[in-house]
């Protein structure tokens, strides 16, 4: 199947029904796919190729959701970009990618602009929201999206595009200090799609919140593209409010929502009224980037008084790997507490390993690397054979996380193999932020750890060696990175020593230093 496939399908079977909402503009399946079918008309009209790249950089729309299935039709790869990044972080990922079309919301032109003359490869920059770009100063070669589509036939295109075409190329923090390109195939979205499909038992009709942005896979490929395959509608929030949330919650017939940890205790510690209202059609909270509180989960069940459930995963797997489910959230609750620090067991179709160094099976109850397969795998990172053949070993993909599995098949995430932090649900490699701070006049060692946080799962602590003669503070330290990093990279808290702790070969041991922070916790890393 290709992406395209399913609007077309609910088109055919169900096409008045709402498609998705946002704010003030509701959209049928009918009407939607005519403008995709107009949208991947103007794509092939402008020159693109089957195989060109496609960037964007917007908060969550329905214009955004319209955009995968145009690119979808037109045989062009999606490439989402995190609108919390630094626009020299957007540079990098854009040039890389030689993406030749760039899709913005009108609130991300300025920061654009600084970087426009980098940009070689795109030939086609468009305003989302129909800016008036071209007549502004300023923002010259912007047409707007309505200008892009008006005159196009709400036919499909002619092209070609088979299951085993790229759809997706999703980037990802790196080690190295770039990120890399995870590209997903028509056929592994398609079957993850179903996968959650199935997971969540979504019904044609049904109404999903999604409010968690759609540049992360899971809020794309675990929840607003099932709800569509299942005919259901999206109800479209471009931030999180918590207040906002919870009004949707309780009035807008909601039947879904995907939320990470930090927002369900958000909504529940700052809505005043958030245990006084009805939630008569919410069915399903699903939730992952990080684990939940016993005391945080039991009171958002007594709220919202519906199921619950909880996945984890990673882009390179489509999005999930594993599902705790609400059975399981019901017996953890009832008679085996520890089963909330489980991830879950392996959805439909995907297999779990746990092995050792030389990628030899382990025996349950033992620590391992994570390793999993499954249709959903991606297809490798782009530009990059080796990294591809490291992460990909065996057929295998090498999570970097390790766990362990009991023999009910639980997969209980202990630590990480990488030093990848989860934070809020974004994953933060710490060579990105070292590289930064490095830069700084005072800095002459840095470490970068993730140490516990009851909201996000983890928070950036930044270790600081300072030169010799000079000083800084923790605030200016911080205040250093605005601008440089996005708000969600930046260190949080800054600690000054007077040497990093070391192996003979020079590695600094970052298991060391955040030992003092993680010790009592019973789980020592956030989930993707």
């Amino acid at each position: 199947m290709r992406l395209h496939d399913f609007l077309d399908y609910r088109t055919r079977e169900q096409g008045e029904a709402e498609f998705a909402i946002h704010g003030d503009r509701r959209i049928t399946y009918r009407a939607a796919q005519a403008e995709v079918h107009r949208l991947a008309n103007a794509l092939v009209g402008c020159g693109l190729q089957p195989g060109d790249r496609m960037a964007i950089l917007s908060r969550n729309s329905s214009e955004y959701m319209l955009l995968y299935f145009a690119a979808s039709k037109a045989g062009l790869v999606t490439i989402p970009l995190n609108y919390r990044l630094a626009p020299i972080e957007w540079s990098y990922i854009i040039n890389d990618a030689r993406a030749r079309a760039l899709f913005a919301a009108g609130e991300y032109l300025r920061d654009l602009e600084t970087i426009r003359s980098e940009l070689k490869t795109i030939g086609q920059f468009i305003a989302i929201d129909g800016v008036d770009a071209p007549g502004r100063e300023g923002f010259f070669g912007w047409e707007t999206y309505q200008g892009f589509i008006a005159n196009q036939p709400d036919s499909p295109p002619s092209r070609i595009v088979v299951p085993e075409d790229d759809v997706f190329q999703l980037y990802t923090s790196g080690t190295t200090g770039h990120p890399k390109g995870a590209i997903l195939t028509h056929q592994a979205v398609t079957t993850h799609i179903l996968q959650m499909g199935l997971a969540h038992n979504i019904q044609p009709g049904e109404r999903l919140l999604l409010v968690a942005p759609v540049f992360h896979v899971a809020a794309l490929n675990a929840g607003a593209f099932p709800c569509l395959a299942a005919g259901g509608c999206l109800y479209i929030q471009a931030d999180f409010k918590p207040d906002e949330v919870v009004r949707a919650l309780s009035e807008e017939q909601i039947g879904m929502a995907i939320l990470v940890p930090a927002m369900i205790q958000t909504c529940l510690t700052a809505v005043p009224d958030v245990a006084q209202r009805r939630y008569d059609n919410l069915r399903l909270i699903h939730y992952g980037a990080s684990s939940i509180a016993e005391a945080t989960l039991r009171r958002a069940i007594e709220t919202f008084k519906c199921e619950f459930s909880q996945g984890y995963g990673m882009t390179e797997m489509s999005a999930a790997i594993a599902i705790l489910s609400w059975s399981d959230h019901r017996r953890a609750l009832k008679e085996k507490p520890e089963l909330l620090l489980a991830a879950g067991r392996p959805i439909l179709g995907t297999e779990v390993r746990i092995v050792d160094t030389d990628d030899n099976d382990v025996p349950n109850g033992t620590i391992g690397e994570v390793l999993a397969r499954g249709p959903q795998m991606m297809k490798g990172y782009w530009k990059q054979p080796e990294a591809t053949e490291e992460s990909l070993r065996g057929g295998w993909m090498h999570t970097g996380d390790a766990g362990v599995l009991d023999d009910e098949g639980f997969l209980y995430i202990q630590d990480r193999v990488k030093d990848m932090i989860v934070s809020g649900g974004e994953n933060i490699y710490p060579r990105v932020v070292e590289e930064v701070l490095f830069k700084h006049p005072a800095v002459a060692e840095v470490a970068v750890i993730g140490v516990p946080d009851e909201q996000w799962g983890e928070t950036i602590k930044a270790i600081v060696v300072l030169r010799p003669g000079l000083a800084a503070t923790a605030e200016e330290i911080m205040d250093f990175c605005k601008g440089k990093l996005g708000g969600f990279e930046r260190p949080r808290s800054v600690d000054f020593v007077q040497a990093l702790p070391r192996t003979p070969s020079g590695k600094v041991l970052k298991r060391e230093l955040r030992e003092p922070y993680w010790a009592g916790q019973s789980r020592r890393v956030g989930q993707v």
